[in-house]
């Protein structure tokens, strides 16, 4: 038998804490499950109740006796968040934890592409790894349900399945790296206004059809090593210790053997953390020395109320020990695989990367007269206008925002692009917001202008006048009621007289471009005065070199959104229906009830039942080429409960310019015992074809694809009779459909 010594000392170099002085004995023959009994056996009560609550702002104790090492988390999603203090918020003043900044997840999933969502995975888990970070708090896959959510940056858009497809490579990628990604926030977390106090009110088809299965994909096909709960109520329950979501669904239906690591601040009852599924508490209070006259963390919901109620025998240890052996199953994951690789830290590959993603994400939602690609053969002087074209993205926004190796603005990118070859001239346009700093993280740039609108508008009109090309580029940004956590927008319209601007803008140049740098959609009052119209996202770190790449067709754009860009916010049914941001109860209590009146009519589901046309419709996406679908082949026209239906076509690039087109498919049910939508999305494929290129793209159709939830059955079900797939490059561009029947 192998053994493997852990001695005082070098456990103290592990853990940080104080050990006793007779070393353990580690049988490392023995499978991972034996283990984490043996470490189980071996603790203390006290050292089980410490390891399930933080002992700072982003730590958790290990076992130091043991030789088991403290676990550290990390904010993500797009980028690893700097250090802060033990204690406190404020910045704790490193040099070498600056990063590369990826993408937001918004354009992620606009890429529409899983092996571009494992190299994400993969680049910023390297980045956790070499930071020695035991979990990365990401991805996000909270349901798109309006516009106005401020955190719908951080999310993957509107479609359970799109959101579904593109988490569990995100997923996988971060954990080759020996890093736990904890997936969030589960689960109805889908505004920020009133999110602590929030009680979502769904019914169970929704809950299922709508706002679970990426996660359950994350879980089950991702195997997910983590779960963040999330702040809100469900069924009177907060998400982190939620008997429904997180016993009976998440470990119970779905089988989840890690850890749920509750949000900060998402904790409000022992009892209910102690028998609901909470594994790991984490932030609490928002300064854990304030609230105790040592320690207190020690008076987490988790610590000392718990190893109280323990000793006087009003609960017993089960919980516990099940919460221990996931925690103990983490470690044995993460920071005790002697298999770990060593990640990397922007690097030249990870720089890269970031660009690739950026790149296929942008979308071009508009392109009338061929405005662009920007020949610059043919150009002579280009205006660039907006404030967005200067202002740095990465700070701010929550949780998310970074402190960066570089990030290079939508300007320069252009300037650096365009060279000698042209000038490139600057106006700002519009002021938003001028200041640049988020939790001591400062962007360095001083914005302030003190310039009246009308004076920044016939500025920004005489520069268009004087030009061949203009490119507005404005938005939104990541400052409070923007894309911001803890704070919705206060509507759909772009903020700070932007629409004046580029009204005004359209009349003074024909050639002009707009690029909206966003994570939710926005109203477009001058959809029909633009020529063309790019959907950028926040990029992160090679911003201005990705939009520069496609406004001047280095690279073709190939991102289609993964939401609806609605003309209004009441064509949206979180807000035609009257219920967001939710109903203040009568009781006394701070709980507003938000009761999710559309079900399972979300997004482009919504927009095709009540036969709304949107402003921009999920899926959409333009291309500098063209692309001509052949007729769809079904390989039957029936399907059984065990079979399957192979539905093939051709796809062929008929324009002068290499591209990628996504070839989506949707499924409808032509008859049905309960609402359906018109079709869901239920496959696409990204395909990459040279000039005059053809090829065969092939979907595998199967009863899971026919099935609706039946609530009264708690069961997927699929009912007999025919269904349609319709082969679309968008949600409302249907190219071609074939009938089968389902028997």
């Amino acid at each position: 038998m192998r053994k493997v010594i852990i001695t005082g000392a070098l456990s103290v170099i592990l853990a940080g804490n104080v050990l006793a002085q007779t070393p353990v004995y580690l049988d490392e023959t023995k499978p991972v499950e034996a283990r984490i009994e043996d470490a189980l056996n071996r603790m203390t009560l006290e050292e089980k109740v410490a390891i399930t609550h933080a002992q700072s702002k982003f730590c958790s104790p290990g076992v130091a006796r043991l030789g088991i090492p403290e676990f550290w988390m990390t904010d993500g999603p797009h980028g690893i968040r700097p250090e802060v203090l033990w204690d406190e918020w404020d910045q704790a003043g490193w040099t070498n934890d600056s990063c590369v900044a990826f993408p937001a997840l918004t354009c992620l999933a606009a890429t529409w592409d899983p092996e571009v969502s494992m190299l994400y995975g993969k680049s910023i888990g390297e980045e956790a790894r070499y930071r020695n970070k035991t979990v990365l708090l990401a991805p996000g896959v909270n349901i798109y349900r309006t516009p106005l959510n401020g955190r719908n940056f951080e999310y993957m858009g509107e479609d359970p399945y799109l959101a579904g497809r593109m988490v569990v490579p995100y997923v996988r990628g971060v954990q080759q790296n020996g890093v736990a990604a904890c997936v969030k926030h589960y689960a109805l977390n889908n505004q920020e206004v009133n999110r602590h106090t929030t009680n979502v009110i769904v019914d169970d088809r929704a809950l299922y059809e709508i706002y679970l299965p990426a996660f359950k994909a994350a879980v089950q096909e991702g195997k997910a090593w983590s779960i963040m709960g999330s702040y809100n109520l469900y069924k009177d329950q907060h998400g982190c210790h939620n008997q429904y979501l997180l016993n009976d669904i998440l470990k119970g239906e779905w089988g989840f053997d890690g850890v749920v690591v509750s949000d900060w601040g998402g904790v409000h009852n022992t009892e209910e953390a102690i028998h609901n599924g909470l594994d790991l508490e984490f932030g609490s209070w928002t300064n854990g020395l304030s609230n105790g006259a040592s320690n207190a963390y020690d008076n987490y919901y988790l610590a000392q109320p718990y190893l109280k109620l323990i000793k006087e025998g009003k609960v017993g240890t089960k919980e516990l020990d099940d919460k221990v052996r996931r925690i103990l199953r983490l470690a044995y994951r993460t920071t005790m695989d002697r298999n770990r690789p060593y990640g990397a830290l922007c690097s030249e590959a990870h720089i890269a990367a970031a660009r690739h993603i950026a790149e296929e994400g942008i979308v071009l939602l508009q392109n009338k007269n061929n405005t662009l690609p920007i020949d610059l053969g043919k150009v002579k002087k280009i205006a660039v206008i907006g404030e967005n074209a200067v202002k740095m993205m990465t700070v701010g926004g929550g949780s998310s925002s970074l402190k960066v190796k570089y990030e290079l603005s939508p300007l320069d990118g252009i300037k650096k692009r365009v060279g000698k070859r042209a000038e490139v001239v600057y106006a700002r346009g519009y002021v938003g917001d001028p200041s640049g700093e988020y939790n001591g993280v400062k962007s360095g740039q001083n914005l302030e202008d003190k310039r009246s609108p009308e004076e920044l508008i016939a500025e920004a009109v005489q520069v268009a006048k004087e030009c061949d090309y203009v490119i507005f580029i404005g938005g939104l940004n990541k400052s409070a009621h923007q894309d911001c956590e803890d704070s919705d927008r206060k509507d759909i319209a772009l903020s700070y007289g932007q629409d004046a601007v580029i009204s005004a803008l359209a009349k003074a140049n024909k050639n002009l471009v707009v690029v909206n740098i966003s994570g939710n959609a926005v109203a477009m009052p001058w959809v029909k005065e633009v020529p063309s119209i790019v959907q950028a996202w926040y990029l992160g770190t090679e911003s201005g070199n990705a939009i520069a790449s496609i406004l001047m067709g280095d690279v073709n754009p190939s991102g289609k959104l993964p939401f609806t860009f609605p003309v209004a916010l009441n064509d949206v049914g979180a807000h035609k229906l009257g219920e967001y941001p939710g109903v203040p109860r009568n009781d006394g209590s701070k709980i507003v009830d938000e009761k999710y009146n559309e079900g399972i009519f979300v997004g482009y589901r919504w927009a095709e039942k009540n036969k709304i046309t949107p402003l921009f419709p999920f899926g959409h996406g333009l291309s500098y080429t063209t692309f001509a679908y052949g007729t769809p082949v079904a390989s039957s026209k029936t399907i059984t409960a065990d079979g399957n239906i192979q539905v093939s076509l051709t796809v062929k690039n008929t324009g002068a310019v290499a591209g990628k087109e996504i070839v989506q498919l949707y499924i409808g049910d032509e008859k049905a015992s309960v609402p359906r939508p018109v079709k869901e999305l239920k496959g696409f494929q990204k395909v990459e074809l040279l000039p005059g290129e053809e090829k065969e793209v092939v979907f595998t159709i199967t009863d899971n694809d026919l099935k609706f939830f039946d609530a009264a059955a708690h069961a997927w079900k699929a009912e007999p009779g025919k269904f349609k797939a319709y082969i679309a490059a968008s949600a409302t561009d249907v190219r071609s459909t074939v009938t089968f029947e389902y028997k």
